[in-house]
């Protein structure tokens, strides 16, 4: 039986400090919760990104330094992690898992997942807000890279991605790394008030003020999705389906609820399967008080990202 593929690298934890304020358990959590309450999800581990990989988006110096363990104690608290073999590794899987994801996604499966990921605030040269290497950009590179070398693509065409950003902190890595680009469309709804209080400028840019409730929140993704169709024609969907927007999160300032962090995400592959787009799905930031809640709202995306495979495989039946 066909099910829908979603990687992970939890397993790969970092050795975090007492207290630090990462809550690294909800990976876990959440392909626990998976496990028992969607066995249609087929769960595989991530396979690391390569240098060449990463070297598509990130400067070969920084590679190196994640690697060889010589990031500056200024770097490392930027990042927010200390440095260790296993953050090198784990980030180094993170962005693998949304490279899978993109792969599987375009095969035709159209919708696949990595259960971690989202880690918009990694620029080229550094890493920042819990965030080492870009995995939605490298990501979005290598799909260009891989369909040009199979010829899919003319060189003169690459694949069109949009990355649609509903993490609550603006997407600003993605943003620096693809200003100017056309081939990449970056969309971000966030908090105006929050992280990174240096925003960098998106190809679309909502601001949404402290204590934003479902409807406002659902009629700006409206106007975001807009921008996306007037303004691109992208082949692959990199969807950031942060959980910190819903009101129980402590650092992301607005006012979700469950219904309405449903509706988002049901929008976001709506919107995708009626312009026959792939989905590769990250799973961004999440930080509830209670991080069980966190882990619920992320299972209830889940839930909506296996329905939406469930239908291009119903319609992929019907073709045949």
């Amino acid at each position: 039986m066909r099910r829908v593929q979603a990687f992970y690298a939890d397993h790969f934890v970092l050795p975090l400090p007492d207290g630090h304020r990462f809550p690294m358990r909800k990976y876990e959590m959440l392909r626990d919760e998976i496990t028992q309450h969607l066995p249609e999800v087929q769960l595989q581990q991530a396979e690391p990104a390569d240098d060449a990989a990463l070297a598509l988006v990130h400067d070969p110096a920084y590679i190196d330094a994640v690697r060889d363990g010589t990031l500056s104690p200024a770097a490392q608290r930027e990042i927010g992690f200390p440095w260790s073999p296993g953050m090198n590794e784990r980030a180094r899987r993170s962005v693998g898992a949304t490279v899978q994801a993109c792969r599987v996604a375009l095969s035709g499966d159209g919708v696949a997942a990595n259960l971690a990921g989202g880690t918009h605030h990694a620029y080229a040269d550094k890493g920042s807000g819990f965030c080492v290497f870009n995995d939605a950009a490298v990501a979005a590179r290598l799909m260009q890279v891989e369909r040009l070398r199979a010829g899919i693509d003319p060189p003169s065409q690459p694949l069109q991605v949009a990355i649609i950003d509903l993490d609550v902190h603006q997407g600003n890595g993605s943003a620096k790394i693809f200003h100017g680009d056309p081939s990449v469309f970056t969309l971000s709804l966030h908090g105006a008030k929050n992280f990174p209080f240096r925003k960098e400028p998106s190809d679309c840019d909502i601001d949404l003020p402290d204590g934003c409730t479902d409807e406002p929140y659902l009629a700006a993704l409206e106007q975001g999705l807009a921008e996306v169709e007037r303004r691109c024609e992208p082949g692959l969907v990199i969807y950031l389906a942060g959980a910190d927007p819903h009101e129980g999160d402590r650092l992301g300032r607005l006012r979700l609820s469950d219904a309405g962090l449903a509706a988002r995400d049901q929008r976001v592959f709506d919107w995708a399967w009626q312009h026959h787009l792939p989905v590769a799905m990250a799973m961004a930031g999440g930080y509830g008080h209670d991080i069980q809640t966190t882990v619920r709202v992320q299972l209830h995306t889940y839930r909506i990202a296996l329905a939406a495979w469930t239908r291009w495989q119903g319609a992929h039946a019907s073709d045949m």
